[in-house]
Parts: structure tokens; sequence; C-alpha cells
């Protein structure tokens, strides 16, 4: 049992060679399952504030042609882990700056927390470099 193969489009979104001849792209998009779910939304937990940046990521995703409605709810956790990262790095430096050691451990582990949620959902988007290689 082999990998699954990507989606044509996605290789060449990555800026892969994908080895195969134009008539061979063409016989493999043509057997690629086609999903239409391009009505992407922000769920309706994502705060108000981080929609805008949901809408411009999806906006960028969809024109490459590799995000759907099945995407959704990935993309709004990759938001808002994003923002408790942020959030976290300010409330590090603020502890840093306090010298609350106390404060300054707890900080570093939900920064470390937070990134990791952020980049595995980045990962699986294909937001990442090395995602995209």
């Amino acid at each position: 049992m082999g990998r699954n193969k990507e989606p044509v489009s996605l290789i060449l979104a990555k800026g892969n060679k994908p080895g195969l001849t134009k008539s061979e792209i063409e016989q493999r998009r043509a057997a690629e399952v086609k999903v239409d779910l391009k009505d992407v939304t922000a769920p309706d937990y994502l705060p108000a504030a981080l929609k805008g940046k949901f809408d411009r990521i999806a906006a960028k995703l969809l024109q490459v042609g590799i995000m759907t409605e099945l995407d959704e709810d990935l993309l709004a956790r990759y938001v808002l882990s994003e923002r408790n990262y942020l959030q976290y790095v300010q409330m590090n430096a603020e502890a840093i700056k306090a010298g609350d050691m106390e404060n300054i451990s707890r900080t570093e582990r939900l920064k470390k927390s937070a990134f990791e949620q952020s980049h595995a959902c980045a990962s699986a988007l294909g937001l990442t470099i090395t995602s995209r290689c």
C-alpha cells in the first residue's frame, strides 16, 4: 500500500515538478475526485476580530485551489492558535521585564503549546515552507 497521491494542482502550487508529461498531468487531473465546496466561511465560534485574517488566508488557499469548506475548521484553529501564541509572547515579555520567574515559566509553556498547535495547523494547510517542499 503506497502513499496517497497529492492532487496535481497542489504539487504544482508547491512549486514541485511532478515528473509527468502534460498528458499525464491531464490524465491525473481527470481521475482526481472533484469537490465543489468553495463556499468557505469562517465558523461561528471564530471571534469577529479574527474573521478578516481567516478570509485573507482562505482567499489565498482558494486561489491556489487547495482549500474547500472541509478545511474551514482547521483554518479557524490555525488563526486562533496563532493569536494565542502572540498573546503568550506578550505575556512572557512582560513577565521577563517584571522578573516574575513563576510567570516566565508558565508563559513559556503556554507559548510553546500555542506555537506547536499553530505550526501543526499551518503545516496541514500548506502554509509553511517545509509543507510546500
